[in-house]
């Protein structure tokens, strides 16, 4: 296969996360509050929780249905919003329109805090374990505090750049918890930028999170040999897989790269081109698709 220039990207992006950094929406309101104690439907809220794996508090931005707290015998399938490089759990909620999006379905929406931790658990700090965070302490507190539909087929997840990463490795990973993930913009190459191949503003995160070239890390969450190597008896075990990415975007030939594989092994999938750049206004567009398709996703039989 034909393998993309792995240097060039960073170099653009750089600039492309410094407009990333300022807003492109005003901060939605956020309240400081527990699940059991908040009442507020009408706002973003900002929920504490104590994680075992990481070993300290870290918080995570929900919202909820207009209908969640009138309506309180029903439940509610879930997706999860995953940030970029040097991004937070406030992202979503703060440079896009994610909550009056949100108003036109009956989704709970997560948008969980991952720092720089590429959504893996790090081969250099131990307490840095934002796969296991995810996986063992944020989805399990989510169905035990929110009333949710705790399966496979109401649970979606996506992320932009380095969480559209994230959310097609988790789908891999884990693909009996999700049937539905997607990625914007994905920083799909992440475990393969080493000192060799990427910019100084990008691998401190990286060797802090992978450890040096041919690491065990590296290898375990390499999602293109994870695609590659995935047995054809379990294709249809993985959950449908959702990519977009801007064609004035330097990483569109990772993400072509990724999408011949999923063509090539026959795996369920969409993969859609469009005009646009690694930036905000090109994620709020794309948030929109996506919520749309987790709508015809739910609507299947199930």
């Amino acid at each position: 296969m034909k393998r993309s220039n792995l240097t060039a990207p960073f170099l653009w992006l750089l600039i492309a996360l410094v407009a990333c950094a300022s807003p492109a929406f005003a901060q939605a309101p956020k309240t400081k509050a527990t699940p059991m104690l908040s009442k507020a439907a009408d706002a973003p809220q900002v929920v504490e929780l104590d994680s075992k794996s990481l070993a300290r508090k870290v918080n995570y931005t929900v919202i909820v249905p207009a209908d969640y707290y009138t309506d309180r015998t029903k439940r509610y399938p879930v997706i999860y919003l995953l940030h970029g490089l040097f991004g937070h759990y406030t992202d979503w909620s703060g440079k896009t329109k994610i909550f009056d999006y949100s108003r036109g379905y009956k989704f709970i929406i997560v948008m969980p805090e991952g720092n720089d931790g590429w959504y893996t658990d790090s081969a250099t700090v131990p307490n840095d374990r934002y796969e296991s965070y995810i996986v063992n302490d944020l989805i399990p507190a989510i169905d035990r505090d929110y009333r949710t539909l705790a399966d496979r087929p109401n649970r979606f997840m996506a992320g932009l750049s380095m969480g559209g990463y994230g959310s097609l490795k988790f789908g891999l990973k884990y693909p009996a918890m999700f049937s539905l993930v997607g990625s914007f913009s994905g920083a799909l190459r992440a475990a393969e930028w080493t000192e060799k191949n990427s910019a100084a503003w990008v691998l401190k995160s990286i060797m802090s999170v992978y450890g040096p070239d041919g690491s065990d890390t590296r290898k375990s969450n390499d999602i293109y040999k994870m695609l590659q190597d995935y047995p054809a008896e379990r294709v249809g075990e993985l959950p449908f897989i959702y990519m977009d990415c801007g064609t004035e975007d330097r990483l569109i030939d990772l993400n072509n790269d990724f999408a011949k594989i999923l063509r090539e092994r026959k795996i369920p999938h969409e993969f859609r081109e469009r005009p646009g750049k690694h930036e905000w206004p090109y994620w709020d567009a794309q948030v929109q698709e996506f919520l749309r398709l987790a709508e015809r996703q739910n609507s299947k039989p199930k």
